[in-house]
């Protein structure tokens, strides 16, 4: 047999058991997958009435994402940083006939949000489709088996049914992200799944509707390039909620803490001393360069052409503590976070470079404490 087949090893288990990672193998499990513990305390302890398919009460989704201590004593860490009425909002749309459309510049948890709200609500964060320029209908619709249609016509046994469709059957979550990367021809598919809430099949003369508990999650941002404004019909059918940028630095510290070490446990990198200050002089950056003005005011400063944004202050720490821990001491330093800030910052090699070059020496080397960051971002180049 080909050394790709279904061959038996040494400990009796087949290639295809070799292939399949465990559980705590993953490196990034799905949200349901990796809060599970908090997902059933909070179904266990939701006393609330619950939409129907619901698996948890829109009260118990909210604590979920944003957090709380429940009655026995299980603290449900917080998914969301932020507004509490922000959240509540989304939660509540999904509970409507209205879709949600999550609306924020890169870097606001968007994709975050989505993925937790709907593990929360469905106990399934798979049902996805992700927006590209290159994404077809059949993506949003449903696509056919070819070799079942070349043989035997348009049958149900040739159907493919995409996400959105599955959830419709299932009464679940659906999500799409990046709506607006999506061709405009292609994101008006949604109108009659999001209108009449049935997804007609004509070339078989039937239609899908959406049962009881269906809903469907948007995301999108009016940032980047190559973006396809939503028609106006479109739009309708959404319920808009933005999602901003941090409002203190103390918030963004939190954020930036939080997912660092969730994504430093996946990666088994042990804490690094001295953490927390970098985080912070990370998160002054970013913060004082897209808000073009120092944290005391006195200052005004050019913004470069990225968005700096929470998710890509995240990067920069993960990547710092990377570096500590494999090329290092194991304690965080400047030198281990200026490489990474600089790349963040000097998106246009010319414009941004001079732009950082000015907050160097302007900022970083007149502030007090700072004079390590300084030279280790002199080392890396300006």
């Amino acid at each position: 047999m080909s050394e790709y087949g279904n061959t038996t090893g040494q400990n009796g288990n087949t290639a295809d058991d070799r292939t399949r990672p465990a559980a705590g193998d993953v490196l990034r499990p799905h949200a349901e997958v990796a809060f599970a513990k908090e997902l059933a305390a909070l179904a266990a302890a939701d006393d609330r009435p619950r939409p129907e398919r619901w698996r948890l009460s829109p009260w118990a989704v909210a604590t979920y994402l944003l957090g709380g201590t429940l009655g026995d004593g299980t603290v449900v860490t917080p998914k969301y940083v932020g507004p509490r009425r922000i959240i509540e909002v989304a939660v509540t749309t999904l509970a409507t006939d209205r879709a949600l459309l999550l609306l924020g510049v890169p870097g606001t948890a968007k994709t975050w949000v989505s993925e937790h709200l709907a593990a929360a609500v469905s106990g399934d964060s798979t049902l996805l489709v992700q927006g590209t320029a290159g994404t077809p209908e059949e993506a949003i619709r449903y696509g056919w088996n070819y070799a079942q249609l070349l043989a035997h016509g348009p049958t149900p046994d040739a159907l493919v049914p995409g996400p959105v469709m599955r959830a419709m059957a299932q009464g679940m979550t659906a999500r799409v992200e990046e709506l607006t990367r999506i061709p405009a021809d292609v994101q008006d598919a949604l109108i009659t799944i999001l209108s009449e809430k049935s997804l007609p099949i004509p070339e078989l003369g039937q239609e899908v509707q959406a049962v009881r508990g269906f809903n469907l999650i948007a995301t999108a941002n009016d940032r980047d390039r190559g973006v396809n404004d939503l028609s106006s019909a479109l739009r309708r059918r959404f319920n808009t909620v933005v999602l901003p940028l941090p409002a203190t630095p103390e918030e963004e510290v939190d954020i930036v803490t939080r997912r660092v070490g969730q994504i430093g446990r996946s990666l088994q990198l042990p804490s690094a001393p001295g953490g927390m200050e970098e985080i912070r002089r990370v998160v002054t950056v970013f913060r004082e360069l897209r808000g073009g003005v120092t944290a005391d005011g006195r200052t005004k400063l050019k913004s470069p052409t990225g968005t700096l944004s929470t998710a890509e202050a995240i990067s920069v720490v993960t990547n710092g503590l990377a570096l500590a821990t494999h090329f290092g001491d194991g304690v965080l330093r400047p030198g281990d976070v200026a490489a990474g800030i600089l790349g963040a910052v000097v998106r246009d090699p010319a414009a941004d470079r001079v732009i950082w070059q000015e907050y160097l020496e302007s900022v970083v080397r007149e502030r007090d404490g700072w004079k390590d960051f300084y030279r280790a971002c002199r080392e890396v180049g300006v």
